[in-house]
């Protein structure tokens, strides 16, 4: 069924629209389109400098036009008047292969063909934190073992509340909202569903979660590891593969380990086989080296992973299978790009089920206090660079995103890495200035 835009304005009250997309570094962009224009805009595309975001152009290059989803319309429901739209990047009349969102759509495509359906979920923590980035929101959280602290919960229920009021009103189907193992660290869940779907949500929640903080007058943030001695921001991803129908889960076999059948360890042994180059995606910042290799945080574990293993209801692993039928990868954290990080879990898990790749024995062990008994696992990088020339000598991820891509992300990710080698810190030079 054909959304009609101009209609759903005049129908719903709705004023101006959000043409928004996410680039390569997961920045959300957007421009404020009346609803008079409306109209125009979903068929012509909202116009854009493609140089001026994180995207491989130059000032050279064409108009970009980003042409808005209608099936993507979310009302903001702390600005009802405004309508949000995800869209998708053109220029020259066709599609900007390296759009993450793009990137997306052709993996899921290319799965569809093979009958298979992705669908996740993600859980994203966050941090609420003062105006000025400074310190934490709530200086009264200062338990040692915070987590599912009530008091620091319902401290900053005004918030809580009303972002999870706004995602029942939104109908994502939220279930709970708890205060995480980080002072001020939250986390709120909401049904898994298409990849697609989920990660338009995923970047639609990022942006309502600081949009409500800010509100509030304080701030949100799902940097990886904002503060060393605290435990660091996930996005755990709860992945399955169903029909092409989407009424049947392929992961699930009442007969099998844990409850997944063969196809699904297949598509766990592809993650297991390709996570090193995943990293770079879905840890895509320098900061999230300092969560995936971090020391002991002050409530006593990190909860991240530093090699590549997995194992049953385990959250010392990089991937757990809590339940039958999905396996949940606990690599990813808050920077990870809303559309990079479906689409790296699909390259990779498709090309485990085409190859039958085994993904080894699972370890029922605690990693963290017996990381001798797992001492021929692969470990994760330990630092941008390290992912990035792991990705780019990945040929499956090379193929399966499409080299245009690939290319393009390694490049400005390889530019950021330099920028930030050139850096001279504090560190460096309380430490080395009188050598």
């Amino acid at each position: 069924m054909t959304i009609d835009l101009a209609k759903e304005a005049r129908d719903k009250g709705i004023e101006y629209f959000l043409i928004s997309f996410v680039d390569l570094f997961g920045v959300m962009r957007a421009k404020l389109v009346p609803a008079s224009a409306i109209a125009d805009m979903a068929e012509e595309g909202a116009g854009f400098a493609g140089f001026a975001a994180w995207l491989d152009m130059t000032p050279a290059d064409s108009d970009m036009f980003a042409i808005p989803d209608p099936s993507s319309l979310i009302q903001l429901p702390w600005k009802p008047n405004v309508g949000w739209l995800a869209a998708d990047l053109y220029m020259d009349g066709k599609e900007v292969d390296h759009a993450p969102r793009n990137a997306l759509k052709r993996v899921l495509r290319r799965a569809s063909e093979k009958g298979y359906r992705l669908k996740h979920g993600v859980e994203c923590e966050y941090f609420l934190i003062s105006a000025d980035g400074e310190g934490l929101a709530d200086p009264s959280d200062t338990q040692s073992k915070p987590c599912y602290d009530v008091a620091a919960l319902m401290r900053r229920y005004d918030v809580i509340s009303e972002i999870c009021d706004a995602m029942l009103s939104l109908g994502w189907g939220p279930y709970q909202n708890d205060h995480e193992d980080a002072n001020g660290q939250f986390e709120m869940n909401w049904n898994y569903a298409d990849a697609l779907v989920t990660a338009d949500r995923h970047a639609f929640f990022k942006y309502m979660v600081k949009s409500i903080a800010e509100s509030h007058g304080i701030r949100a943030t799902f940097m990886p590891k904002p503060f060393a001695e605290l435990t660091g921001n996930g996005c755990h991803t709860h992945v399955s593969l169903w029909s092409a129908d989407g009424e049947t889960n392929l992961f699930a076999d009442a007969d099998g380990e844990l409850g997944v059948s063969k196809l699904g360890y297949n598509f766990l042994g592809g993650i297991m086989e390709h996570a090193t180059s995943m990293c770079a995606i879905t840890n895509p910042t320098v900061n999230s080296y300092k969560r995936i290799n971090a020391p002991v945080t002050n409530s006593g574990a990190t909860w991240s992973p530093n090699i590549v293993t997995y194992g049953g209801n385990n959250r010392t692993h990089m991937v757990r299978i809590p339940d039958a039928g999905r396996i949940e990868l606990r690599l990813a954290d808050g920077s990870t790009n809303p559309y990079l990080l479906p689409t790296a879990i699909a390259v990779a898990g498709l090309d485990g089920i085409d190859k039958e790749r085994d993904p080894g024995k699972r370890l029922d062990i605690n990693v963290y206090a017996e990381p001798e008994k797992a001492k021929r696992a692969k470990k994760l990088p330990l630092n941008l660079l390290d992912a990035i020339r792991e990705l780019k000598s990945n040929k499956t991820f090379s193929e399966g995103f499409g080299s245009e891509t690939m290319d393009a992300y390694v490049k400005l990710k390889t530019a950021e890495w330099n920028d930030y080698a050139t850096d001279l810190s504090d560190w460096e030079r309380s430490h080395t200035l009188d050598c």
